[in-house]
């Protein structure tokens, strides 16, 4: 059984920044690829960011600029640090795997924005 296992977010003030990180049990993520998806109160989930198996990456508009994605295959995580918070990226942010073993999605991790 894979599992996917996300760090504490955290509550920072406006303009702040954050990191955390997904990291995974056995060694599915060197061959995965990684979406980000945050969930806002009463919104749906949304897709942030994507991370490949080779390390190109792509990020929505709405973060663009302000959110980073990368990954260490030989710790077997996946890092999204996000600068420059603005009280609307307040949301619980969730990993996922997707890779030839299966569909994994992580337990989500709050994170809070003060204006």
């Amino acid at each position: 059984q894979v599992h996917l296992v996300e760090s504490v977010g955290g509550s920072v003030a406006a303009a702040g920044s954050l990191r955390f990180s997904c990291a995974a049990s056995g060694s599915i993520l060197s061959n995965a690829t990684m979406p980000w998806y945050r969930q806002a109160p009463a919104k749906q989930r949304e897709l942030v960011g994507i991370i490949n198996s080779g390390g190109s990456t792509d990020v929505a508009d709405s973060v663009k600029g302000r959110l980073t994605i990368s990954r260490d295959n030989a710790k077997n995580t996946v890092d999204l640090q996000v600068k420059s918070l603005e009280p609307e990226d307040t949301a619980v942010y969730y990993c996922r795997a997707l890779s030839a073993l299966g569909n994994y999605w992580g337990q989500g991790t709050q994170v809070t924005v003060s204006s």
